[in-house]
């Protein structure tokens, strides 16, 4: 009888951790909203240009020694290319286009953090750097009841959790992620990063950010796949409704289509 407590002790706990690991993993993947084919929008991943955190230089050409952003303490142990994700608007935010990328693998989450590393100095509000805008980059969060949540790159203000010259490290907490109208017991049915402010809109005009180590519940994704699919629907339309000039908290159900394919 002891023996079978135990194993019956074991199957249980082996099937828990079974369900928190499958829970935890996460991909990202690239694609389009450009209904119009204006070609003015671009999302991929690239090796190169997100944050180093176990990368190495060469002074002469020949031989390495180790190198690490402290903008990024921690990283994607899978990401052995350095990929960052480029995401960039070219001409005007009214152009009815945008970078995206879907975040798979997190239907019914109950989120505690979200985040990434965005290639920027300074702090959020800077003009250096990637844009960092109220509307974009941000998450498009889904819940379960079909209402959109807007989590906005400066809006809300999110958490400095390391910073250097090149990068920073943004974190929204259940805090936070209430103030963007994400109730703590909400389960996820859909997450996309979404990038549709132009060129025209400042403090940068750039029209361009490049993120790394996209964070759902502290867990890093730090590389993905790139799609040149266009999506027909759900990311662009209706932009004065999806950026920082409207009140987040609103989330009405006219934009359930945003980020659910």
């Amino acid at each position: 009888m002891k023996l079978r407590t135990l194993l019956a002790s074991l199957a249980i706990l082996v099937l828990s951790t079974g369900i928190a690991f499958a829970a935890t993993q996460f991909q990202v993947t690239t694609g389009l909203f450009d209904p119009a084919k204006t070609f003015l929008v671009q999302a991929q991943w690239l090796d190169g240009i997100g944050c180093p955190t176990n990368g190495k230089i060469s002074l002469d050409g020949t031989t390495t020694t180790p190198y690490q952003d402290t903008g990024c303490p921690t990283g994607d142990t899978a990401d052995s290319h350095n990929q960052g994700l480029l995401l960039a608007k070219t001409g005007p935010t009214g152009n009815v286009a945008s970078a995206v990328a879907e975040v798979s693998g997190v239907q019914g989450m109950i989120l505690t953090e979200l985040g990434y590393d965005i290639r920027k100095p300074g702090a959020a509000a800077d003009a250096r750097g990637s844009h960092c805008g109220a509307g974009a980059p941000r998450f498009n969060v889904v819940t379960q009841d079909g209402v959109t949540h807007f989590v906005g790159c400066n809006s809300p203000l999110a958490t400095v959790t390391a910073a250097s010259t090149g990068w920073l490290r943004l974190r929204w907490t259940s805090a936070q992620l209430l103030a963007a109208g994400i109730a703590t017991n909400a389960q996820v049915k859909s997450i996309t990063i979404v990038f549709d402010e132009g060129q025209d809109t400042g403090p940068d005009n750039f029209g361009l950010a490049v993120l790394d180590n996209i964070d759902v519940n502290g867990t890093l994704t730090g590389a993905g796949q790139s799609s040149t699919k266009d999506h027909g629907k759900g990311h662009g339309e209706k932009h004065d409704k999806n950026h920082g000039d409207h009140d987040h908290d609103d989330n009405d159900n006219d934009n359930d289509d945003q980020g659910d394919d």
